[in-house]
């Protein structure tokens, strides 16, 4: 299916900077959108990831680990029920619930080549740079006796190199976002690898 490019760059009320919704009112909304259980899945472990990210490697307060994790667990909220509205339907709703602009300019660039918005910030970089790569990672855990236990990071790389494994996992994109958020390759599997499997199916 062709996404089209969402047509703007600037995205909510900088008057509502800081503004989230509640854990509560995110996971509702992630509910009532999203059916499919492996897309709620994904959206769930992105969001883990990019609060760890925000806690051990950006030094974030709670606060921000939260807007962080927020952008991470609601990033395909639209996709389930409006494929030809991704990502303009969640970035709609958010606008709507005041919810703070980096936290929809984040979602609204988890994709640049699709969406035409540029991943700016550093909450922009990772969550464009763990989107592909936790997809391609889960699947390979799921192929594993063991799942996360004692994966490392040379099979997830022999995995990358296997055109027909996750086939829908875009490489050209997990190499340009490693590129755009100047981090290592090794170094973002290695984090997914230890903090994926926290989170339950």
């Amino acid at each position: 299916m062709e996404i089209l490019p969402i047509g703007r760059t600037s995205f909510g009320n900088a008057a509502h900077a800081g503004n989230t919704l509640s854990r509560e009112e995110a996971h509702t909304l992630l509910q009532e959108w999203v059916k499919n259980e492996r897309l709620q899945l994904h959206m769930r472990q992105v969001g883990h990831l990019m609060r760890r990210w925000a806690a051990e490697k950006e030094g974030l307060d709670e606060a921000d680990q939260w807007r962080w994790e927020m952008a991470g667990l609601l990033h395909d909220a639209d996709w389930d029920l409006w494929p030809e509205q991704h990502c303009r339907k969640i970035i709609g709703e958010l606008e709507k619930r005041q919810v703070c602009p980096a936290v929809i300019r984040a979602i609204a660039s988890h994709g640049p080549r699709y969406f035409g918005v540029e991943p700016e910030t550093s909450m922009d970089k990772m969550l464009y740079a763990f989107d592909e790569l936790s997809g391609l990672i889960h699947a390979y855990s799921l192929m594993r006796p063991g799942g996360y236990t004692g994966m490392d990071i040379k099979g997830v790389k022999k995995r990358l190199k296997e055109k027909s494994f996750a086939a829908n996992v875009s490489r050209e994109d997990i190499l340009d976002a490693c590129q755009r958020a100047a981090i290592q390759q090794d170094e973002l599997i290695g984090f997914i690898i230890k903090h994926q499997g926290e989170v339950g199916e």
